[in-house]
């Protein structure tokens, strides 16, 4: 009877090891938490591209309205910095997030080729790496969404300085909504989110219509 026993016993111990192989849920339920990640990639870059986009251009045309009268030197600034940001923004998202990947291919190459089973496994984890043309393209949209704001606060104003003082109320309005949106996706306190980009929008603003103007009193002429 003893003999039965034991084999019981060596069973027992052989079936531990397909035990921890076993759990194959266990990247089910990774992979909800990782394409959780994975939406908070664009999310994060959407938000921060359309922020961007808001404060960029709005002080752009500031800039430019602080020395010029005129609307059209204003949008076509405002234009410029449109399209140079968002393609500035891409490029730079997608070159970011493609060198985060290749960190990460490396690393799961690394951490399976002491494994058995590393090639099924590191499939699936390349199908959870950051997607860089998602995050590009999410950066660059959310950066023309910010950036048409102020060109469209400004666009039908003939005198200049409701133009400028329209100019600050949207991207002002907006900058608290971005605040707000941000806070929400981080789950941090939204009062203290939205006064911090509400602030650092005008500082951007009021420092570029300053130095602006006094470059263009002290004899630059455009």
């Amino acid at each position: 009877m003893a003999a039965p026993g034991t084999q019981n016993q060596l069973s027992i111990s052989s079936v531990e090891i397909p035990i921890h192989l076993e759990p194959k849920q266990c990247p089910k339920v990774e992979d909800g938490n990782v394409d959780y990640f994975q939406r908070a990639q664009w999310l994060r870059a959407a938000v921060l591209g359309a922020n961007d986009g808001l404060v960029s251009v709005a002080s752009l045309m500031m800039g430019v309205g602080s020395v010029k009268e005129d609307i059209k030197p204003m949008l076509l600034a405002g234009f410029a910095g449109l399209f140079a940001g968002a393609c500035s923004m891409a490029i730079g998202e997608f070159v970011s997030v493609y060198t985060q990947r290749d960190i990460e291919v490396a690393q799961i190459k690394r951490e399976n080729s002491i494994k058995a089973s590393g090639e099924t496994e590191e499939e699936g984890e390349r199908e959870r790496l950051p997607n860089p043309v998602q995050a590009g393209l999410a950066s660059a949209l959310a950066f023309s969404v910010g950036a048409v704001l102020p060109l469209l606060a400004a666009a039908f104003i003939k005198k200049h300085k409701v133009r400028l003082a329209l100019l600050v109320i949207v991207a002002s309005l907006a900058l608290v909504v971005f605040g707000i949106i941000g806070a929400v996706l981080g789950r941090t306190p939204k009062l203290k989110s939205s006064l911090r980009v509400l602030i650092g929008g005008w500082m951007a603003m009021a420092i570029t219509y300053g130095l602006t103007r006094l470059i263009g009193s002290n004899g630059l002429q455009m």
